[in-house]
């Protein structure tokens, strides 16, 4: 492991929410012996913990391009096709070690986790109130959950280094991996001590983390582990915070404002949490960029990735959440193109919009929010849960999926027709992707949880290169080398 350097930035946050005005604080390398002393202090160093996970080409985990998980995520699965580069590499599972689109996840964010550990000892360091200290290491601790299921859900077991090693950064440590257990309880260790003074969702500032979020991201940790009873426990949870449901309308939840407000103006009360987004690329947005092909009308972008036609035939014609599937588009020029005539920009599938357009942009990024989690999720994994921790589906399962049927204004399914596990699973599988497309990179997690990750790439795509160890990246052959024999590489990577 290299000698670890520690640099806070701060956000700074107004008017009762995350503002869309970031700026930067240099503090400098964290020297441990030097405490904040300021509640001013406790609020950089918190703010701070939110700049990894925005979203930012440059440096945000959560980058709406191919430097962030969800496109690359998606790749890996039916919803999103890459003809080049990483997300070639994903969309085909060739990726290998020498592949840094894939790799640098954990190149750019691990260390990452290394600074909130040190951010944490600092604050209860510190001689600001003990309830000052306690909200704010909840929200880091959050983050730092958060960040270590998302490489942990990538990687498998990822490097986390002792706070002994970081108070010492000029001694050189190599890590190892954490065992798998070990990482999973760190995981979950973090996100319940967020739970406790993480604020409750009613009184969360928008874009800031709460007990929900917590929850939720223990939810996905749960149901990785295929720990039924848990994710049950904690859907139900959140369910009986009585703050949140579904909004009316699906695709009205990615439009300028649906991510804050519901159709009528009201605060949305399905977002668990979205990240804020603006024009100056605070945190950036760029779908649109990403996905509209040049000469889209009325505004294009590059037009990097599209659908496939496969996922977009496993929708019913009638289903609200295939709208923003782009299947025919007139260009600027007046040309039309579609699956019948779909030139070099619909001949994988549709273009996977998802968002609204936003052709009022003028620069590469969109006001409109990335929605990480939303109440649906924990709707439908409480019904995954139940079903399968009962060994058998039942009516209030398939209630809890025609409740997100219902609102894609589909007709209700029927216990008759999915009494055999393996046919509700199959069916909640598809719910999932229609639910969840594009969105926060979470259903390659879900194929992967069925077994089904590597069967859907050689039925849409027939690549010779898929294979179960492939449900995880490999890492870097630098991080390898710096490991000195203590770091080793996932199987079958050579």
């Amino acid at each position: 492991m290299k000698k670890i350097k520690l640099l806070i930035v701060s956000f700074v946050w107004l008017l009762g929410g995350c503002t869309k005005d970031l700026v930067s604080i240099d503090y400098g390398d964290i020297n441990p012996a030097i405490f904040p002393k300021t509640a001013e202090d406790i609020e950089a160093m918190v703010n701070s913990a939110y700049y990894p996970i925005r979203g930012s080409w440059w440096d945000g985990m959560f980058s709406t391009s191919e430097r962030g998980v969800q496109m690359i995520s998606d790749c890996t699965t039916e919803i999103l096709t890459g003809w080049y580069d990483e997300k070639q590499q994903a969309t085909l599972h060739s990726y290998q070690p020498d592949d840094g689109g894939i790799t640098g996840f954990y190149d750019r964010f691990y260390n990452k986790i290394s600074r909130m550990t040190m951010t944490i000892y600092l604050i209860e360091e510190s001689t600001v109130s003990e309830e000052l200290k306690k909200k704010a290491i909840a929200e880091v601790r959050c983050a730092r959950g958060l960040l270590a299921y998302t490489l942990f859900d990538l990687y498998g077991p990822i490097v986390i280094a002792p706070l002994e090693v970081l108070k010492n950064p000029l001694v050189e440590a190599p890590l190892a991996r954490m065992p798998y257990d070990e990482m999973v309880n760190f995981i979950e260790a973090d996100l319940l001590a967020a739970t406790e003074d993480l604020p409750h969702p009613a009184d969360a500032d928008y874009g800031r983390f709460n007990k929900a979020l917590a929850k939720m991201l223990l939810i996905r940790l749960n149901l990785h582990e295929k720990r039924w009873d848990k994710v049950v426990e904690l859907a139900d949870d959140i369910i009986n915070y009585n703050y949140y449901g579904l909004a009316d309308d699906y695709v009205g939840l990615w439009s300028l404002d649906g991510a804050k407000n519901n159709y009528n103006g009201l605060i949305n009360r399905e977002i668990i949490w979205s990240i804020p987004c603006d024009y100056e690329g605070t945190s950036q947005n760029q779908w649109q960029l990403m996905v509209l092909p040049g000469g889209y009308a009325p505004k294009g972008g590059w037009g990097t990735v599209q659908s496939t036609w496969w996922f977009y035939d496993t929708f019913e014609a009638i289903d609200k959440r295939r709208t923003m599937l782009i299947a025919e588009f007139t260009d600027v020029e007046g040309r039309t193109y579609n699956r019948a005539n779909p030139g070099s920009f619909l001949n994988y599938g549709p273009l996977p919009l998802k968002i609204h357009e936003d052709a009022a942009r003028t620069t590469s990024y969109s006001t409109v929010d990335i929605i990480m989690y939303r109440y649906a999720d924990v709707l439908l994994s409480k019904a995954e849960a139940l079903a399968n921790g009962g060994g058998v589906p039942t009516q209030e399962t398939i209630n809890l999926v025609n409740r997100i049927r219902n609102r894609a204004g589909l007709e209700d399914v029927k216990l008759l027709d999915y009494q055999n596990l393996t046919a509700f699973n199959d069916m909640l599988l598809t719910e999932r992707s229609h639910e969840f497309w594009c969105e926060n990179g979470q259903y390659r997690a879900d194929l992967i949880r069925h077994d089904k990750f590597v069967s859907r790439c050689l039925e849409v795509r027939q690549s010779p290169y898929t294979a179960p160890y492939k449900q995880v990246f490999p890492f870097s052959r630098t991080k390898i080398t710096e490991g000195k024999g203590m770091f080793i590489q996932n199987p079958f990577y050579n």
